[in-house]
């Protein structure tokens, strides 16, 4: 391909993404709201811009082939803030993709627009909505505005509903867990399958204890090789009692299932890495 325009490049995962998609076309946009990284990637440019202002994404996009859409909040947050990045934002990057003829956007979409199913409960790529949050909320407006622009303008769009992808520090992440380089195929999977159409995937590694079925997205060819059961001794021997009672333990969105509306799950979570 020509030119990807990659969002929330400087973001934890858009950083572990940015080397691989150079690999994948003649030129890399990244843009992100954080200033430019001290290194750049042969092929790759950087532009700072917010996802909330529509012509600087017009720009951005103008000549894409493809977008690969992970900017916007990464977790929970007030709902205005959610509003102004990943729900206004994200119509912008729909609108301006179809109007620069771009073929396809490969969307982080998250597990958290369903979160609040119980893990007992098999969910797959046609299961409804249930989120767990404003955050989750807008994943459902994203995916729900994707299909909207499949069905009327011919845009294709993945949508990567990711677990956890970071260290295995809990019980949860047992199933839950995307490795990064399971992360990196995923995605260049949902960029280089020929044809898509609208398509839920989730974004999760070849986990023993997976709670979600992909097989209705199995064409796009995504066979992910890490398995988070390597862990398991350890994380089983800290884990707190199981109890079927916590939301926390029960339900796919995890702390976010039980955290208010506006205040942060990922600070429940642990996460130690930064980003690249």
């Amino acid at each position: 391909m020509k030119k990807i325009v990659l969002t929330g490049a400087a973001g934890r995962l858009g950083g572990y993404l940015r080397e691989p998609l150079t690999k994948m076309c003649d030129e890399l946009v990244s843009t992100d709201l954080k200033p430019k990284p001290n290194k750049l990637f042969t092929g790759e440019s950087y532009i700072e811009a917010d996802l909330a202002d529509y012509q600087a994404m017009v720009e951005i996009i103008d000549g894409a082939d493809m977008v690969v859409h992970f900017g916007g909040h990464p977790d929970e947050y007030p709902f205005e803030d959610i509003l102004h990045s990943n729900i206004v934002g994200c119509y912008n990057i729909w609108q301006a993709a179809h109007n620069a003829g771009v073929r396809r956007i490969v969307y982080a979409s998250s597990i958290h627009a369903v979160g609040m199913y119980p893990k007992t409960i098999a969910i797959d790529s046609d299961t409804p909505h249930r989120p767990d949050s404003y955050y989750g909320l807008a994943k459902c407006f994203a995916e729900d505005m994707a299909k909207l622009y499949w069905d009327k303008k011919g845009l294709e769009t993945v949508c990567l509903r990711i677990l956890s992808c970071a260290t295995v520090t809990n019980a949860r992440a047992l199933g839950s867990w995307l490795s990064y380089n399971d992360l990196i195929h995923l995605v260049e999977r949902a960029i280089d399958t020929p044809v898509t159409g609208f398509i839920v995937i989730y974004g999760v590694s070849n986990n023993d204890r997976s709670p979600v079925d992909n097989s209705k997205a199995s064409f796009l060819g995504y066979r992910p090789t890490d398995n988070a059961e390597q862990f398991s001794e350890k994380i089983l021997a800290e884990a707190p009692a199981p109890d079927p009672s916590d939301p926390d333990q029960m339900c796919h969105g995890g702390p976010f299932a039980t955290t208010d509306l506006g205040e942060s799950g990922v600070a429940k979570l642990g996460l130690v890495e930064k980003a690249r």
